[in-house]
């Protein structure tokens, strides 16, 4: 069942809803005399009518057993935020873009991106003239941070309105109001698919926000069952969930079908409770795989998750759900304990080279193995899924927001350690994520920052957030997450991109992702094509991958002094690139330009270097 407010042409408008435990449902319709048209009891709980004299633009409301008054649902546009009425909507649009094939999984390079910091207007439409800059360092599919209306304090400034990540919307099928209108939107995907580019949406499936959700007025949308650390679960197993289901199926394909997205990323789908015998990510993987059959190009499902569990993403014909890929959250830890030297929270679980050098292998580093900081049993073996199925990074919103200030990498690590962390991403078998910025060296932070006009609430978000740190301990409190300061600080600064280090950081990364693009070893992404091993002592990791025509071997050196190595090489071989070359601002390379089986090297401190043996 459709759901949401359908513009039919002519003046005529479709409105459906579920409501499965109410009496009466009237559409309200915003003209001067507030007309109220009944809806008919359906199948399954929902309510429909169909109503003339709508256009475009009307502005509308629920009545609920002939008292209370909320948006739709399952609006698609909210104008006046999370506790005004609802738009209609036409989807009426002239795309451009059916030359596009879309772009593999196995191939995509992901960069994410959050609209309202991304530039200095903060919308859909100046994302645009960006685009150019981002094909030509190599970017093949931006992933966009949730969109759907979140809520903002409207008393002050209006550029400072609405600030939030994203992850506190509470409409999910609403396009953002301060990033633009759905058209904007759609000017914005077809304008990447013009350049080249896919687009993945960020979309939450597992809470809504805590300002303007009145989904529980409507129906059984949660369950209390199940505990989240956003209250009560959504509903997918319990009494009426077949329309809770359906709500956020209908939604995955709004997206995909009226705003052309390519690919959905699934938030935190481990806060996703379902025990049927057919689970919501099942259901709704194989909806979206019937849809993409219908098209002309695949979409994907990429689902993050901390389970290390390769049951999300195996085929349902082996009791898996279907989702194309997921987040592997392993390799980025144990990458990031290695540059930084942390080992507070999570991080205690790793720190070793032997972590990361069975990243590269295995996958999953917590493969049923105890993890101490969670004081339990963790993961199981994924080795029967394809290195294509993960995405692995060293920078993301969540990894930067955790740090105690937002900062990046930039603030925390030395340059070298910057090109090093690049190197072991863009080199890895696995489908890597850029987050904006990283690809320059970004020095602004980003923080956690939100917009509430409940004083409670802001003050419990406040609190939260220091909670949030106390298994770090740090010792001082988080920037204040209401603070329009902390949002304006996050903002990207574009020009660094053309200066000193930065621009030489820039033409780094530009080059590891052509070679990722062109190497024929790299392109090799087959668990029986690479091998890797680790020295503790000299604080070395050696990555060898290989195809039938050549054999690239990757080492690290996380020492902060240099180290002598002999390379596990076939044969006689020439340095494609190293980091620690004075081209690229490093120190001076030690490491030879041509490399014999046995000769020892030089490789200096926290740097790379990458050699290529032709058969």
């Amino acid at each position: 069942m459709k759901i949401g407010a359908h513009y039919l042409g002519n003046g005529e408008c479709e409105f459906t809803v579920w409501c499965p435990t109410l009496e009466s449902i009237a559409v309200q319709i915003l003209t001067p005399q507030k007309q109220a048209i009944a809806l008919k009891h359906q199948a399954e709980g929902y309510w429909q009518a169909k109503v003339n004299d709508v256009y475009p633009g009307t502005m509308y409301q629920y009545v609920l057993n002939g008292q209370d008054t909320h948006a739709d649902p399952a609006s698609q546009y909210q104008p006046d935020g999370v506790h005004g009425a609802s738009q209609v909507v036409d989807h009426q649009f002239t795309w451009t873009d059916q030359a596009w094939d879309g772009i593999s999984l196995e191939s995509m390079i992901f960069y994410e991106l959050h609209v309202g910091t991304f530039t200095p207007e903060g919308t859909f439409s100046a994302i645009i003239p960006r685009l150019s800059e981002l094909q030509e360092l190599g970017i093949n599919a931006i992933e966009i941070m949730p969109i759907a209306q979140f809520p903002g304090d409207t008393h002050i400034e209006a550029a400072l309105t609405y600030r939030n990540w994203g992850y506190d919307g509470v409409y999910p099928f609403a396009v953002q109001n301060s990033y633009g209108s759905p058209a904007d939107l759609k000017q914005l995907v077809n304008a990447c698919h013009q350049n080249g580019i896919a687009v993945v949406l960020d979309v939450v499936y597992n809470h809504f926000g805590p300002e303007g959700n009145y989904m529980g007025q409507f129906a059984p949308y949660f369950t209390k069952t199940y505990k989240t650390p956003w209250g009560d679960a959504l509903n997918f197993d319990d009494a009426h969930s077949q329309g809770v289901r359906n709500y956020f199926i209908q939604n995955a394909l709004y997206w995909l079908q009226e705003f052309h997205i390519d690919a959905l990323r699934l938030d935190a789908i481990h806060a996703i409770y379902d025990l049927g015998a057919k689970h919501f990510l099942w259901e709704l993987a194989e909806a979206v795989d019937n849809f993409s059959q219908r098209q002309t190009w695949q979409r994907h499902l990429v689902a993050e998750s901390d389970l290390n569990n390769p049951q999300i993403i195996r085929p349902p014909e082996l009791g898996g759900y279907g989702i194309d890929a997921q987040w592997n959250d392993d390799f980025h830890h144990a990458l990031h304990a290695l540059l930084t030297g942390d080992r507070q929270g999570y991080y205690q679980d790793f720190g070793k080279c032997a972590d990361l050098a069975k990243a590269y292998t295995d996958t999953f580093v917590y493969d049923w193995r105890y993890a101490p900081h969670r004081k339990r049993f963790h993961g199981i073996s994924c080795r029967d899924r394809s290195l294509s199925q993960f995405v692995v990074c060293i920078q993301n919103h969540d990894q930067i927001g955790n740090q105690m200030k937002g900062e990046r990498l930039w603030e925390r690590i030395s340059f070298e350690g910057l090109k090093l962390a690049a190197g072991a991403v863009l080199l890895s078998p696995y489908l890597p994520l850029l987050f904006m910025g990283e690809e320059y060296g970004e020095t602004a932070p980003f923080i956690y920052f939100v917009s509430h006009s409940d004083p409670d609430l802001i003050q419990a978000v406040r609190a939260g957030r220091k909670q949030e740190f106390e298994a770090f301990h740090y010792a001082q409190d988080p920037p204040d997450p209401e603070a329009a300061e902390t949002f304006l600080r996050s903002k990207l600064n574009w020009q660094l991109r053309h200066e000193g280090q930065h621009k030489i950081l820039w033409e780094w990364y530009r080059q590891l992702i052509n070679l990722r693009k062109t190497h024929p070893a790299l392109l090799k992404q087959d668990r029986n094509f690479i091998e890797a091993a680790s020295d503790e002592d000299k604080k070395l990791v050696m990555v060898r991958r290989w195809c039938e025509t050549s054999e690239l071997v990757l080492a690290m050196n996380f020492n902060s002094s240099a180290v002598s190595v002999t390379l596990p090489i076939p044969g006689n071989s020439r340095k494609l690139l190293d980091s620690a070359d004075t081209s690229w601002l490093g120190s001076g390379s030690q490491a030879p330009e041509d490399l014999s089986v046995g000769q020892e090297l030089t490789l200096q401190s926290t740097s790379i270097v990458l050699y290529e043996t032709n058969s």
